[in-house]
């Protein structure tokens, strides 16, 4: 129960919505039920119930129950106080995140999902090996090349608005 919310956060990412994140936890959390035979003692629980939650999206994805891409919520939390609450910082940091959420939606799923356990879920590389069940040497390899995606877009965009902006 204490992982439920890192096995939503990449079970949302990976499928797209939250109705078939939904349904995928749930379907992880009965292979975890069925396979806790397996678990083995002193392991990293939240590791072990996001590998089933990864091996679960991705047969939900390979079967086609996903539905078509919707809008991830618009409720994105935004730090301030009283004293400093201005309207239009509001939206123009409700914007970036926005922007940061489909940068990161429109890459790879297998880079998609090394970017959200490091830089989401904050697991160590070996750890996000044992999730993936690939090389280390990959994972480090699909983060840089995720990182550097992620700048490319997010700086295209940047340039393009501010090109927008000026004429």
């Amino acid at each position: 129960m204490p992982h439920l919310d890192a096995a939503f956060n990449l079970a949302r990412w990976l499928m797209g919505t939250d109705h078939d994140a939904d349904d995928v936890v749930q379907e992880a959390c009965l292979r975890a039920l069925r396979s806790a035979g397996t678990f083995r003692a002193g392991s990293d629980g939240r590791a072990w119930l996001l590998a089933i939650v990864r091996n679960a999206s991705f047969d939900a994805l390979r079967k086609g129950k996903a539905r078509a891409m919707e809008e991830l919520e618009e409720n994105v939390p935004i730090p301030g106080d009283s004293e400093t609450f201005d309207p239009s910082e509001i939206f123009r940091r409700a914007a970036d995140a926005q922007r940061v959420r489909d940068a990161i939606q429109s890459l790879p799923p297998g880079i998609r999902e090394v970017i959200v356990l490091r830089e989401m879920e904050g697991f160590s590389y070996k750890e996000i090996a044992g999730i993936v069940q690939t090389p280390i040497g990959t994972i480090m390899s699909r983060l840089a090349r995720g990182r550097q995606r992620l700048a490319e877009l997010l700086s295209e965009e940047t340039k393009a608005t501010q090109i927008a902006s000026e004429k």
